[in-house]
C-alpha cells in the first residue's frame, strides 16, 4: 500500500508529466517498458496492467473530455489506479479498482465535468450544493436505465472521496455531496442489484451441439490432428513462407526431378488425381505451390521450370478437388468412414480450429468454468487419482482473487480445489495437448508461424469475444456435412437466444442439472454424475462461484414445483404421512410468501433456498418435508448448516419427515400390483418371497393408512 496522501496541497505529491500512468501497478511481463503511457498522454493504456491470457486492449481516451477539465480528469483516473481510496464511501468495498472498472469511471466523470463545462464552471471547487442538485435534477431528467443513473451519480461521490488527494482546483467542498444519500434515495426509486442474463442455450441447440463436439473429440480428432500436423510440417517450404521470415534449405531441380517422376508413378497407380485448387475463373487448375511444399523445391521452380512443370502436364493425370494429404481417415460415424476423401492442405487447418472449437464446448459445458477460467487453462492441467479414478483440472481464478488487502490480484490466484471433471472432459484437454504445442490450451492461433499479430494485445489465448464466432463456424461446418451426407436430423438448430458465447455453457449446465439430475446429456453422459462430480469439485464452496448459477436455477426450479403442488392441494389433493401437516403449512405458507416475488441476483437466491418452507424434495413414491433435526438419511452438509439437504438415496421408511401425495400414492399402488405378480410366481426362492410380502404389507399399509386419512 501506498502511504496516505497529505491533505496539504503545499507537500501534496501529485504525477508529472512524465509520470507513468501504471506507477504503483504491477506490469505484465511481456510489455515492452518503452510503450508504457505517461501522464502528458491523452491517450493511456491500460493492457499492460491486464494478465488475463484472454484480455483484450484496455485504453483511456481523455479527448473528449473538455479541454479545460482534461488535466483534471487525468489527476483523478490516474489516483484511481495508483492509490486506495483514502475513504470508504457506502455501498463500496473500500478497495482499489480493478484496471478494467477503472476504464469504466471516465465516461461517468466526464460527463459530470461536461455539464460543468456547459454551465460554465471551471473547476470542481467551484461547485456548491446547489449546483451538485442541478447535476441531479439532470441526471434524473436523463433518458437512461436507473443503473446508469446510479453510476453518474456514484462516480461523483468517489471524485469527493479522493478530494484530499488531487490537487486544490479539483476538490469538490468537505461536505459529501447530496448529504450522504444513497442514488436510490436520490433518484426516487429501487435500484436493482446487477443479475445474471446470460441466457440459457435451447434444449434442442444444446444436445445436438455437445453431440457434434464429442464426435468431433472422440472420432475425429486422430485424423484432424494428423494432418494438421502434417500441414506444420510442409508449410515451411511454400512459395510465400519469406514474409513470415522463415528460412529453410529447399533443394535443386535435380534433386526434385526423381522423387517427382516416383510421386506421378504412385498417384498413377493408386487412381489419385494431381494435387488441384480452384483458379480464378473457378475451374479445377494444378496447385502448383503445394507441389513446391511437397518436393521442398525453390519457391518458383514448378511454376517456371519445364523440367518440373512438363511431366506433370504431360502426366495425363486428372486434377484432383484438393491438395489432399497423406494422413489417413480412420474415424467413424454409424460404422462408416465420416469423410469419402482425405483432408486436403487448407482444410486441415480449418479443422484444426474447428476441434479446438469443440474442445471449448466440452470443456465449457461440462465442467460448469468460467470463460476466462477456461481460455486461461495450461498445458498439463489435467491430472488423475488412480485410486479413485477420478479426472482433476488446476487452473487460475480471476474472479475473487483478491489480496490481503481487498483489492483485485492482477495475475489471478490457483484455485485451491481443483475442478473436477468426467472423463469426456479430460478427453477434450488431451486432444488440445496433442492438436499443438503451445503453453496455453486456447491459444489466439493455432497456427505457430501466424502467432499474436496483435501490437497492443498482450493475452496469448483467444478472447471471449471471439467464441461466438467460433461457435458459428462449428455450426455452419456441421450445417453443410450434413446436407452432403444425409443428416438433416442432425443439422444443430440456432438458438433463439442468438450468438453462442462461452458464458451461456456454464448457466445452461446449472439449469440442467437442477433440472435434469439423472437425466442424459447427448451420448450418454449422466446428468446425474456430472452434479455429483462438480459438487466435489468445487467442495461445497459457493464462493468458487458456479453454485451461484447452480441456486439461482435450483430457486427457479422450486417455485415451479412449488406452484404446481399448491395448484393440486388446492384441487384437494390429499397427503397423508408422519409430516403431512408441516407439507400443507410450507406449500399454503410458501405460495402466500412467494408466489409473483420477482428474484434479481444469484445472491438473494441462496438466502431464499434455505428458507424452511422451501425444503420439500420430492423422491421416489414419497416427498421428503426436510427438517434435519428429525432426519433419519445421511445430510449433504453439517445438521447445523442451513444449506443442508438430505440424502435421498439414503431414505429410511421410518423417517418422520415424509409425507406421501396422491401422486405418491399412485406409484404405490403400481408397485403393489408388481408385487402381487411376483408373489404369484410359486417358483420364486423363499427368500425373495419373503422380502416381496413384507414389501407388499408395507406398501398396502401406506395405501390403507391414506385412504382412511382422506
Amino acid at each position: 500500500m501506498t502511504r496516505p496522501v497529505s491533505t496539504d496541497s503545499s507537500v501534496l505529491t501529485l504525477p508529472r508529466l512524465e509520470t507513468p500512468v501504471l506507477l504503483h501497478r504491477k506490469h505484465n511481463p511481456t510489455v515492452d517498458p518503452a510503450r508504457l503511457s505517461v501522464f502528458r498522454d491523452d491517450r493511456w493504456d491500460l493492457t499492460p496492467g491486464l494478465f488475463e491470457a484472454h484480455a483484450v486492449t484496455c485504453r483511456l481516451n481523455f479527448l473528449p473530455v473538455p479541454v479545460g477539465f482534461r488535466d483534471h480528469a487525468k489527476h483523478y483516473i490516474w489516483q484511481l489506479i495508483n492509490h486506495q481510496p483514502p475513504r470508504r464511501l457506502r455501498g463500496t468495498r473500500g478497495t482499489r479498482l480493478a484496471l478494467r472498472s477503472v476504464s469504466l469511471t471516465l465516461p461517468r466523470i466526464t460527463t459530470f465535468l461536461a455539464w460543468l463545462d456547459t454551465h460554465r464552471i471551471t473547476s470542481c471547487d467551484q461547485v456548491t450544493a446547489e449546483d451538485l442538485d442541478r447535476y441531479l435534477a439532470a441526471v434524473v431528467t436523463l433518458e437512461a436505465t436507473t443503473s446508469m443513473k446510479s453510476s453518474l451519480l456514484v462516480e461523483v461521490r468517489r471524485l469527493w472521496g479522493y478530494r484530499d488527494q488531487l490537487p486544490t482546483a479539483m476538490r469538490l467542498s468537505e461536505m459529501e455531496p447530496w448529504h450522504g444519500d444513497d442514488p436510490k434515495d436520490l433518484l426516487g426509486g429501487h435500484v436493482r442489484p446487477r443479475e445474471n442474463r446470460t441466457p440459457r442455450l435451447h434444449a434442442d441447440t444444446i444436445d445436438l451441439l455437445l453431440m457434434w463436439s464429442l464426435r468431433f473429440v472422440e472420432d475425429f480428432a486422430d485424423d484432424i490432428i494428423a494432418a494438421f500436423h502434417e500441414h506444420l510440417g510442409l508449410y515451411p517450404y511454400g512459395p510465400s513462407t519469406r514474409k513470415h521470415c522463415i528460412r529453410v534449405d529447399r533443394r535443386s531441380i535435380d534433386e526434385v526431378l526423381p522423387d517427382l517422376v516416383a510421386y506421378l508413378k504412385r498417384l498413377r497407380r493408386r487412381g489419385e488425381g494431381l494435387p488441384g485448387r480452384v483458379g480464378e475463373g473457378g475451374e479445377l487448375e494444378v496447385d502448383w505451390p503445394h507441389l513446391v511444399r511437397l518436393f521442398r523445391s525453390a519457391t518458383s521452380a514448378f511454376p517456371r521450370s519445364e523440367r518440373l512443370r512438363g511431366p506433370v502436364e504431360r502426366s495425363g493425370l486428372p486434377i484432383a478437388g484438393d491438395a489432399y494429404l497423406d494422413a489417413p481417415v480412420t474415424g467413424l460415424v454409424d460404422g462408416r468412414p465420416w469423410r469419402s476423401t482425405r483432408i486436403g492442405y487448407t482444410e486441415a487447418l480449418e479443422l484444426a480450429a474447428l476441434l479446438r472449437t469443440a474442445c471449448l464446448v466440452v470443456v465449457s459445458y461440462l465442467s460448469g468454468m468460467r470463460t476466462g477460467e477456461v481460455l486461461n487453462l495450461d498445458r498439463g492441467c489435467l491430472s488423475q487419482d488412480r485410486a479413485s479414478g477420478i479426472w482433476t483440472i488446476s487452473g487460475k481464478k480471476f474472479k475473487g482473487a483478491w489480496d490481503e488487502d481487498g483489492n483485485k490480484i492482477p495475475e489471478g490466484q490457483l484455485r485451491e480445489d481443483p475442478w473436477v471433471v468426467v472423463e469426456q472432459t479430460a478427453r477434450a484437454i488431451t486432444v488440445l495437448e496433442r492438436l499443438h504445442d503451445c503453453a496455453l490450451l486456447f491459444p489466439t492461433e493455432l497456427h505457430p508461424h501466424l502467432g499474436n499479430r496483435s501490437r497492443t494485445r498482450r493475452g496469448l489465448a483467444r478472447r471471449a469475444g471471439s467464441i461466438p464466432y467460433d461457435v458459428a463456424a462449428f455450426l455452419d461446418w456441421v450445417k453443410d456435412y450434413c446436407a452432403h451426407t444425409g443428416r438433416a436430423h442432425e443439422v444443430i438448430p440456432p438458438d433463439p437466444q442468438g450468438a453462442i458465447g462461452a458464458a451461456r455453457f456454464r448457466r445452461t449446465l446449472a439449469w440442467h442439472i437442477v433440472r435434469k439430475p439423472r437425466g442424459l446429456v447427448a451420448g450418454a453422459i449422466q446428468y446425474g454424475h456430472l452434479h455429483l462430480q462438480i459438487t466435489l469439485g468445487y467442495g461445497g464452496s459457493y464462493s468458487s462461484g458456479f453454485p451461484d448459477e447452480h441456486a439461482y436455477e435450483d430457486w427457479l426450479f422450486r417455485l415451479e414445483r412449488l406452484a404446481e403442488d399448491h395448484q393440486l392441494l388446492a384441487a384437494g389433493e390429499h397427503v397423508s404421512g408422519p409430516a403431512a401437516a408441516t407439507y400443507v403449512h410450507r406449500i399454503t405458507q410458501a405460495h402466500q410468501q412467494f408466489a409473483g416475488r420477482v428474484l434479481t441476483s444469484p445472491g438473494q437466491a441462496h438466502d431464499m433456498l434455505t428458507n424452511p418452507l422451501l425444503q420439500i424434495y420430492p423422491g421416489r413414491a414419497m416427498t421428503c418435508v426436510f427438517d434435519p433435526a428429525k432426519a433419519l438419511c445421511q445430510l449433504r452438509g453439517n445438521e447445523r448448516d442451513n444449506r443442508a439437504t438430505p440424502d435421498q438415496d439414503d431414505c429410511r421408511s421410518s423417517c418422520r419427515n415424509i409425507a406421501y401425495t396422491d401422486r405418491d400414492i399412485t406409484i404405490f399402488r403400481k408397485k403393489a400390483k408388481d408385487l402381487e405378480a411376483l408373489l404369484r410366481n410359486f417358483l420364486a426362492p423363499s427368500p425373495r418371497y419373503h422380502r416381496a410380502r413384507a414389501e407388499l404389507d408395507r406398501v398396502r399399509g401406506i395405501i390403507r393408512n391414506h385412504t382412511r386419512t382422506r
